[in-house]
C-alpha cells in the first residue's frame, strides 16, 4: 500500500508568512509623524516667513516715512467762523514737524483742538505726502452773559467761550443773573437759564420786539425779566415762564410814556402791576 502523501493544512502557517508577520509586529508605526512632516512643518515654516517679511517690511516703511519726502508742508482748515484759523494750522503743523504726516498722531491732535474755545468738534486727515486736513465744528454763542470779569459769550450748552467783543450784533440782548459757582447745581440752572433765554430771543424776534429789550434777568428762574428804557429810565417787566411776547407787548403798553412814574411792571399770576418809583424810593430811604 502507497504510503499516504500527507498534505498541508491552509490553515497551517508556512516559516515564511509567519516571518513576514513577525517582521511587521517589529516595525515601528510612524503614520503621525509623516502626517506631522507632511502638513505642519511646510505651514510652520510659511509662517516663518510671513513673519520675517513683514518685519522687513515694517522696517522699510518706518525708514521711508522718516524721510523729508513726508515733512508737513501744508495745512487746510475748514468750517471756522469765530475760531482762530492761524492757531489751528500752527497748531497742526506743530503736531507733525517730528514725525511727519505719515507718522502724525492724529487721534493726539484732535484733542488738542478740541481744548480751543471755539472748537466743539475736530476732525484732522491725512492728504498725502505732505498735508494735513482738519474740519472743525464750532460751538456757537447763542448769550452775552454780564459776568464779574465781564461780558463774556456762552453757548447753548452754558459753555463760557471767551471774553464778548464790542458790537456783537448777533446778540443785542444781555443776559444777567449767572451763577457762577462751581457746583452741579449752578451748572444746571445756568444751562436752564440759557434755554430759557433762547426761547424769549425766538418769540420777541418773531414778535419785533427784540429791539425793546436791552438785557434779561434771570437770576430768580421764577421770576424772569426784561429790562427796557422808556422815557429815557430803566424799567423791569415781568414776563412770566412762557407767552414771552405776549406779556412783554402788555408790560410795554402798560407802562409806556410813565417810565419816570413806575420802575417795572410785576406779573402776579395773569395780572400785571405797576411799580411806583415814588414808593420804592420812600421803601429804600425808610430802610437807610
Amino acid at each position: 500500500m502507497a504510503a499516504k502523501v500527507r498534505r498541508k493544512s491552509i490553515t497551517e502557517k508556512t516559516p515564511r508568512a509567519a516571518s513576514r508577520r513577525k517582521t511587521s509586529r517589529g516595525r515601528p508605526k510612524n503614520n503621525g509623524t509623516n502626517r506631522f512632516g507632511s502638513f505642519f512643518l511646510p505651514l510652520f515654516l510659511s509662517a516663518c516667513l510671513v513673519i520675517c517679511l513683514s518685519i522687513l517690511g515694517y522696517l522699510g516703511l518706518q525708514s521711508v516715512t522718516a524721510t523729508d519726502f513726508f515733512d508737513v508742508r501744508a495745512v487746510s482748515v475748514h468750517g471756522t467762523d469765530r475760531a482762530s484759523r492761524e492757531d489751528i494750522a500752527r497748531i497742526a503743523s506743530q503736531a507733525a514737524e517730528k514725525t511727519g504726516v505719515w507718522n502724525a498722531d492724529l487721534p493726539e491732535l484732535k484733542a488738542r483742538l478740541e481744548k480751543l474755545p471755539f472748537v466743539k468738534t475736530a476732525s484732522v486727515s491725512r492728504v498725502l505726502p505732505d498735508a494735513l486736513s482738519v474740519h472743525v465744528v464750532e460751538r456757537v454763542p447763542v448769550a452775552i452773559v454780564k459776568m464779574s470779569n465781564g461780558n463774556m459769550l456762552v453757548d447753548q450748552e452754558g459753555t463760557i467761550l471767551a471774553p464778548a467783543a464790542d458790537g456783537e450784533e448777533r446778540l443785542p440782548v444781555r443776559l444777567t443773573g449767572w451763577d457762577e459757582a462751581k457746583t452741579e447745581r449752578a451748572m444746571k440752572e445756568n444751562l436752564e437759564r440759557v434755554k430759557l433765554f433762547e426761547k424769549m430771543m425766538t418769540e420777541w424776534r418773531e414778535a419785533g420786539l427784540v429791539e425793546r429789550v436791552k438785557s434779561v434777568d434771570l437770576g430768580d428762574l421764577r421770576e424772569p425779566k426784561a429790562v427796557t428804557e422808556d422815557s429815557g429810565l430803566t424799567v423791569t417787566i415781568g414776563v412770566g415762564r412762557e407767552a414771552f411776547a405776549q406779556h412783554l407787548k402788555n408790560g410795554i403798553s402798560a407802562v409806556v410814556g410813565k417810565g419816570d412814574m413806575f420802575e417795572g411792571v410785576s406779573l402776579v399770576g395773569s395780572n400785571m402791576i405797576l411799580n411806583s418809583r415814588k414808593n420804592n424810593a420812600t421803601q429804600q430811604a425808610a430802610t437807610r
